[in-house]
């Protein structure tokens, strides 16, 4: 009896002998999931890629909306004043925007990150670099472009109105004023 059980101590120490036994977990399938190829463009260039622009714009009015709404929920829903509202603005577009970066879903580069359509779980998303400066700047340039009030008084009458004025109107980067997809493409700039 003592040769089984040193046996038996000996295989549990050593991790042999029960390979072939019932009841052994199976494998694992093994899994890769590669990492999104981006251009030359997309890791350079200090502004916004033109195939990524209407997603960031739809970042950026999502968040425009959740910071006015919180600024207005502290003063009970009432209208913010110019100066705050204008400061919230400002808040908005200088924020660190780190939660945002690049997918790549059934070989198409997508913007991924809050207030975004949910991405593929198990997808890799490229975030840092240049990612969250090329948000500020076009978040900066959107608001400047519209000018503030009316960036505000777009909030006021809902998130909808927010993003055509943002992302659909004539100056959106989301098509031709139609609250859809992206539109034809604008002629290429060189913006490396």
């Amino acid at each position: 009896m003592r040769p089984a059980l040193l046996w038996l101590l000996l295989s549990l120490l050593t991790g042999t002998g029960g390979e072939g036994m019932c009841g052994a977990p199976p494998a694992a399938p093994a899994r890769s999931i590669p990492a999104p190829r981006l251009s030359a463009e997309e890791r350079l260039s200090p502004h916004m890629p033109e195939s990524l622009r209407c997603d960031a714009c739809h970042a950026i009015a999502f968040q425009i909306e959740e910071q006015l709404s919180r600024a207005e929920g502290k003063v009970g829903k009432k209208v913010l004043s110019e100066s705050d509202y204008m400061e919230v603005l400002e808040r908005s577009c200088s924020q660190g925007w780190e939660s945002y970066g690049v997918q790549e879903l059934d070989g198409q580069k997508r913007l991924a990150g809050p207030g975004l359509p949910m991405q593929e779980p198990m997808s890799v998303m490229v975030t840092g670099g240049t990612w969250p400066s090329r948000l500020s700047k076009m978040c900066h340039g959107a608001v400047g472009e519209r000018g503030e009030a009316q960036v505000y008084g777009a909030h006021r009458r809902g998130p909808a109105a927010l993003r055509e004025l943002l992302c659909h109107g004539d100056k959106g980067p989301c098509g031709g004023g139609k609250a859809g997809g992206p539109g034809p493409p604008k002629a290429l700039q060189n913006e490396l």
